[in-house]
């Protein structure tokens, strides 16, 4: 293979640890089906997709 080939699947295993190690999970359901959302004074908030739960 080629340098540029796995220097991106590199890049590619190291996105994938970080995403699986930053997922959030609803603490009503249980669902990972969690978006983040930007409140109105600039805070963050989570909704859940799954069951319609929303935390901060």
């Amino acid at each position: 293979m080629s340098a540029c080939i796995l220097e991106e699947v590199h890049l590619l295993g190291a996105a994938l640890i970080r995403d699986t190690g930053t997922r959030l999970v609803c603490p009503s359901c249980g669902s990972l089906h969690v978006a983040q959302v930007l409140g109105d004074n600039g805070g963050i908030s989570y909704v859940c997709t799954a069951c319609g739960h929303s935390w901060s």
